[in-house]
């Protein structure tokens, strides 16, 4: 059983909203502040593409260049749920979206994942007039 599920994806207009959610799986013990995590993207025909991460401790976030400013990564880890809250979406931001447990240096996350071999379903994304 894999320890992390996505959801909350859809269709949005551009310049819409969206929230997902990366929820851990308490039935294996694992908790979301046991690893930095990250949330990355796969459009058509392209590969996946690291998006964002936040560090074992929450204190530290990291984005891509394209969507600082529009995108938020959070978590609660009463609720055991990492958030990815994107804001202003571009067409560009199409795509499957996966979170994954990624490296840490001292306190500061990585936005590759820990293991390239490992994948959920993820959640579609798609923004479209």
């Amino acid at each position: 059983q894999r320890q992390l599920v996505e959801s909350g994806g859809g269709l949005v207009q551009p310049g819409g909203s969206l929230r997902l959610s990366c929820s851990a799986s308490g039935a294996s013990g694992f908790t979301v502040d046991t690893y930095a995590i990250g949330w990355f993207r796969q459009a058509p025909g392209k590969m996946r593409q690291g998006v964002s991460c936040i560090s074992k401790s929450g204190v530290n976030t990291k984005y891509r260049d394209d969507v600082k400013g529009r995108f938020t990564i959070s978590r609660d880890v009463a609720k055991n749920t990492v958030y990815l809250q994107m804001n202003d979406l571009r067409p560009e931001d199409t795509g499957i979206y996966y979170c994954a447990p990624t490296y840490e240096v001292p306190a500061v996350c990585v936005i590759v994942a820990l293991n390239e071999n490992d994948w959920g379903q993820g959640t579609q994304v798609t923004v479209s007039a």
